[in-house]
């Protein structure tokens, strides 16, 4: 929920597209707001019949759209050389 006694509010759609990355169109931002992505919806008020953002909502929408992501591990060839002996040497040894 904004408030708007503690956040900054930004104009909608206008200023908002602009301070999300990818600059999504005003559309996109409209549907976000409507119907959500992956069961968020980015909020927003309205304050004598305009509609507003917050910068912080849109800060609070990303992490919620990141929050159950895992971190894609990388290894260096290395790496991969000695995981790929490993269990090879393994598989040899359980008679595969």
């Amino acid at each position: 929920m904004i408030d708007p006694t503690t956040e900054t509010l930004i104009s909608f759609p206008k200023e908002t597209v602009r301070l999300i990355p990818g600059n999504p169109s005003f559309q996109t931002a409209y549907r976000w707001v409507l119907t959500g992505i992956r069961g968020v919806k980015l909020e927003t008020i309205v304050v004598g019949g305009k509609r507003f953002c917050s910068q912080e909502s849109i800060a609070r929408f990303i992490a919620a759209q990141n929050r159950d992501q895992q971190p894609t591990p990388t290894f260096t060839p290395a790496q991969r050389r000695v995981q790929a002996e490993t269990a090879s040497r393994l598989l040899q040894e359980a008679g595969i």
